[in-house]
């Protein structure tokens, strides 16, 4: 062992450095980043709910993050964060898309709609949010927001839907509770169908 560096000199030089390190990045500014063959701004305007929202946002970083964590939108839930349960489905140009698989600069010039943004300028509830606590569709509620976008993009694409195609347009979110019946006749009611 080489008798310059002892064991407690070797603690000073590894503490002086993360000292360092650390008090170099205590500013963190907003700034580019190279990415392959250009630069991306990761100071950015999104259109979420019909409102321009200036955010600092990471090249890597997903709608689903930046949503919850930096606009603190929090009814989209991040559930298994790899596009599978649907618990974080939002409307981008009112088509449904996994937030949590979507990286937010891929969003700049679309419009974002999240399950905020579906009630009335008077703040009662989407007819499908009503519908739901009519029918007692949540349980844990975990999954509602996701169901809540996806009934409402079928809604505004087909208002008079077959229990059947309610079913295909829910199909991607999970309901761990397993209360897709109740669902189901949420989007019915909201249709203005009895279940």
């Amino acid at each position: 062992m080489n008798p310059q560096l002892s064991r407690r000199r070797f603690i000073k030089t590894v503490i002086a450095s993360s000292v360092a390190a650390a008090s170099h990045n205590s500013f963190p500014v907003a700034k580019a980043h190279h990415v392959g063959d250009g630069y991306v701004d990761r100071l950015i305007t999104i259109i979420v709910n019909g409102k321009k929202r200036r955010v600092d946002v990471m090249p890597q970083e997903t709608l689903a993050y930046t949503l919850r964590y930096k606009l603190g939108l929090t009814g989209t839930k991040i559930g298994c964060n790899r596009g599978e349960c649907g618990a974080c489905t939002v409307l981008i140009d009112d088509v449904t898309n996994y937030s949590c698989s979507t990286l937010t600069h891929s969003v700049r010039t679309r419009n974002v709609t999240t399950v905020e943004g579906v009630q009335s300028d008077d703040g009662s509830l989407h007819p499908v949010q009503q519908a739901f606590v009519d029918e007692l569709s949540p349980q844990c509620g975990f999954c509602t927001p996701g169901q809540v976008m996806s009934a409402v993009a079928l809604l505004r694409e087909n208002p008079n839907p077959t229990r059947e195609e309610a079913r295909q347009a829910l199909s991607g979110n999970i309901c761990r509770c397993g209360a897709y019946d109740h669902y189901l006749n949420g989007v019915m009611r909201a249709a203005g169908q009895r279940s």
